[in-house]
């Protein structure tokens, strides 16, 4: 039974969603580093929120860790390239919260339209200073979205919805999503031109760092207000409040800060500022929904190996789980043959689907390709890490589609290029489910690829396979499977034997002696 540890505080109904799902859970929140550090490495998962910090020294003490998950979106306080590079899945719940979040982004827009909280206090301090508060509406005004992902399309629908014009900078949005939304696709530098409002809503990156910096921000048009509910650091803070001293940006308000807790901030004071404590995702719906997705994420992944909002490898639902289990094992074994058959520097995988493999999610196959590869060269390899070091390594990573039907109902080709030219083994699936090997560097074999075998290649002459034999059998080697493959008649064959026991090197040298033999390798699977 998998094992995980809730580490900060979450809805009850969480722990339940474990233990209906067949997981073990325990709930020890409030935990200093050192003293998570002691039971961490007992848990093959982990849920946290954002008190959490899980740090290198947490990942290396988290020796059996498999998953973190975190209930909310932002990971800011995990470190993903180490738990990468460790083979550990990392989950957010994007989708919890984007209700929550976007409504505070809208709630506001309006206290800003309006001058609401500044209205408020005066009008509790007895003052009912009518002329002071002159707002502004917000039908016809043009809303900019820097971020036009999921939260971004709520905030975008609610404003269609206020009769606003939106305008969007999302570098991953297309022109048909665009129009789906009901937006116009625009540069910074045109929405930073046209918009009277501003809303950001993606996260911090090294290419979002301060995109609204000093330089942003005196491109935009007098008077504009501004709301972030996403990450701190996207706005440059002290521009931000020269802009207000100068009424050049009309309003800003921030629910999220470059240091927080915010406990103080030169833009605290400022006229036409308002600030939240991080309340995008605190709402009692938000709080629970985050916890229940957390908890079915890392109960899919632990019980069925489904993959749901990960941030370092490919999704793969818990439907889709089942029938893509026997393809991810037949393109390991692929990528694990052509990984042991290999030599030197490997520069490019290609990775070809045809038939039945091409209508399926092709990166976790790709991704089985690639640990099945790169475990012949390191023990720590996963279908997490296994892009990432293959990244690391300089390997091109090709991915070739053909749906129509060959001489297979489904195949996959793996092909390397090697110093001695392209190389490729390929494979298809018998009865939908068991891996067998169809074709070995152009020549046709059929093979099942499982523990131990010998792979021989040789001239097609006579009494080959007895002298093979033979030598075997006085070496005390029984042969399980025996399957032959030529280009034809006399010319190069190849023999690929499933054996009981691992060939040592001494019978190797003999077989590799005997008249004909070109090759001699023991493979394991």
């Amino acid at each position: 039974m998998p094992k995980v540890l809730i580490s900060d505080k979450m809805d009850p109904q969480a722990a339940q969603i474990f233990r209906d799902r067949g997981v073990e859970v325990d709930e020890i929140t409030g935990k200093t580093p050192e003293e998570l550090k002691a039971i961490i490495g007992q848990y093959d998962g982990l849920a946290i929120r954002s008190s959490t910090k899980v740090t290198k020294e947490i990942i290396d003490a988290a020796t059996n860790l498999k998953v973190i998950g975190r209930a909310g979106i932002g990971v800011d306080n995990v470190d993903i390239p180490y738990a990468s590079a460790k083979g550990i899945v990392v989950m957010n719940t994007p989708f919890g919260n984007s209700i929550t979040t976007a409504e505070h982004a809208i709630a506001l827009m309006f206290a800003l339209a309006r001058q609401l909280p500044e209205a408020d206090a005066s009008t509790q301090a007895g003052k009912w200073e009518k002329n002071r508060f002159m707002g502004v509406e917000v039908t016809g005004k043009t809303l900019g979205l820097i971020g036009a992902g999921n939260i971004g399309s709520i905030v975008a629908s609610r404003a269609l919805g206020l009769k606003m014009k939106v305008v969007a900078f999302d570098p991953f949005l297309t022109e048909e999503r665009a129009i789906e939304m009901g937006v116009e696709k625009a540069t910074l530098e045109e929405l930073l031109a046209k918009a009277d409002f501003i809303t950001l809503h993606t996260p911090l990156t090294d290419q979002t760092r301060n995109i609204l910096s000093a330089e942003n921000l005196a491109k935009t048009k007098k008077g504009v207000r501004i709301i972030n509910c996403a990450r701190g650091g996207l706005i440059d803070e002290a521009a931000l409040k020269e802009g207000l001293d100068s009424g050049h940006i009309g309003g800003a308000a921030l629910d999220v800060f470059v240091t927080e807790p915010a406990k103080e901030s030169p833009l605290f004071g400022t006229p036409n500022f308002i600030s939240t404590p991080h309340l995008g995702a605190s709402t009692s719906e938000a709080q629970v929904n985050v916890a229940l997705q957390v908890a079915e994420q890392l109960s899919d992944y632990l019980m069925t190996g489904g993959v749901t909002n990960a941030l370092n490898m490919p999704s793969l639902s818990a439907e889709e789980a089942p029938r893509l289990k026997p393809y991810m094992a037949l393109a390991e074994k692929l990528g694990s043959m052509v990984g042991q058959l290999s030599s030197g520097v490997i520069p490019r995988i290609s990775i070809h689907s045809e038939g039945a493999a091409a209508e399926l999610n092709q990166k976790p196959i790709i991704s089985a390709v690639l640990a099945g590869f790169l475990r012949t060269q390191t023990d720590t390899v996963n279908m997490v890490n296994a892009p990432f070091l293959a990244k690391e390594r300089g390997i091109e990573v090709r991915e070739i589609k053909t749906e129509r039907e060959g001489d297979y109902h489904t195949l996959v080709r793996v092909s390397v290029k090697t110093q001695q030219g392209e190389r490729s083994v390929v494979g298809t699936l018998f009865g939908n489910s068991a891996p067998r090997l169809v074709e070995l560097f152009g020549i046709k074999v059929e093979a099942d690829l499982d523990g131990n075998m010998l792979y021989i290649v040789n001239e097609d002459t006579p009494g080959f396979i007895g002298r093979l034999g033979s030598t075997l059998g006085e070496a005390g080697i029984n042969i399980g499977t025996f399957h032959l493959g030529r280009r034809a008649a006399g010319e190069e064959a190849v023999l690929l034997l499933s054996v009981d026991s691992p060939i040592p090197d001494a019978v190797q040298k003999q077989l590799a002696s005997l008249p004909g033999v070109k090759t001699v390798m023991g493979l394991h699977f």
